[in-house]
């Protein structure tokens, strides 16, 4: 018994003298007039342990974050958690019988087999995967009345979701050359977008998002959580988990956003650059059809990537000043949910070709079921 309590007083001690010298090195690295290192010299005693018991209880704080096995997910009074169920219900299949009818249609025509399509039913693919990451978990804990999400259910929310976007607004960089060589270089189309090409386009596009998606969720899950494991989302999103890290651990993720700013603002220069060009080309066309036909071969994407980068770049650099959970619940549905449910419609009403070609199937089908 007594060799217990010597041991664990010679613990104790240890660990008060690796507290104590830790500060006293950072308190003499800051020493003023009335505070001096302490060899030979005095110590503003006052400024010393409050600073050894601040580090005391980040480090238990961090200890505490790391046994952290679920989150808490944004909750709703009960009308509006009804509406939210509903809602989100109706935009989800609207999203998948949208993004279907497009899949379906490119899959059964042989004419709709051109780079325009292969990308375009890709383009469903990641739609379809980016919805149906939030959404269903946000309705289920609606209809069930619950909050939480296990850690490595988050974990996995994070990435896939990350995954999906990154891939997304990589293809949509990749669909602007396409709009590009079509009508900047129709001669030579074939040969720039032949099918080989395509699939290795579309490939980078696929391992890009998956390798940034990859980089942040490590890089976000590896932080220490001093804050709890309340999430003010109805998913798990990346600056709402960085919330909760410790602030040392928070200027970690700094270096990594860095170099994806970068990278995507590299692919939306290439965007603009692209559309001063084909609107350059499409101008000196000759015949108003010929322009109306280039028009409408371009609008449509167009129109997918001012509503994508529109709302990333809300969601994400909107002003402190003006933050608040529900103008965040807005813009986060602005930018997970909207896209991957108006994507479709936005191609179908300008597109003859798959709209002919759902028509033709319709028709067919009506036969058999009668």
């Amino acid at each position: 018994m007594e060799m217990e309590a010597r041991s664990e007083l010679f613990r104790l001690n240890n660990l008060v003298t690796s507290e104590v010298s830790e500060v006293a090195q950072d308190t003499c690295r800051g020493a003023q007039q009335d505070a001096y290192c302490p060899a030979g010299f005095w110590v503003s005693w006052d400024n010393f342990f409050a600073q050894v018991q601040d580090n005391h209880n980040e480090r238990k704080q961090m200890s505490n974050g790391s046994s952290i096995t679920q989150f808490l997910l944004l909750a709703f009074a009960d009308i509006v958690q009804l509406l939210h169920f509903w809602l989100f219900l109706g935009t989800y299949l609207a999203a998948l019988l949208g993004n279907g009818l497009i899949i379906t249609a490119i899959a059964c025509d042989h004419r709709l087999h051109t780079p325009m399509y292969f990308f375009l039913l890709n383009l469903s693919h990641l739609d379809l995967g980016s919805i149906s990451t939030t959404v269903p978990k946000a309705m289920a804990n609606s209809l069930w009345d619950t909050r939480d999400i296990s850690y490595a259910g988050c974990a996995a929310q994070v990435f896939l979701l990350l995954f999906f976007i990154s891939a997304e607004y990589f293809l949509l960089t990749v669909m602007a050359y396409d709009c590009l060589s079509s009508i900047c270089n129709p001669l030579h189309y074939g040969t720039l977008l032949g099918s080989t090409a395509c699939v290795h386009m579309a490939a980078a596009a696929w391992a890009s998002g998956f390798l940034n998606a990859l980089l942040y969720t490590a890089n976000t899950f590896s932080l220490p959580l001093c804050h709890g494991n309340a999430v003010d989302q109805f998913f798990c999103e990346i600056p709402q988990i960085l919330k909760l890290s410790c602030l040392a651990a928070y200027l970690r993720e700094a270096e990594l956003v860095t170099f994806s700013a970068f990278l995507f603002l590299g692919c939306f220069v290439f965007i603009v650059l692209s559309y001063v060009e084909i609107f350059r080309a499409v101008l000196r066309i000759p015949s108003e059809q010929g322009r109306h036909k280039a028009f409408s071969t371009c609008l449509p994407h167009l129109a997918m990537v001012s509503l994508f980068v529109s709302t990333a770049m809300f969601a994400h650099l909107k002003p402190s000043s003006i933050s608040s959970p529900s103008l965040g619940l807005v813009v986060a549905v602005l930018y997970s949910v909207v896209p991957p449910a108006l994507n479709p419609l936005i191609y179908n009403m300008r597109n003859k070709e798959i709209k002919d070609t759902l028509w033709k199937l319709f028709e067919h089908g009506l036969p058999q079921h009668q």
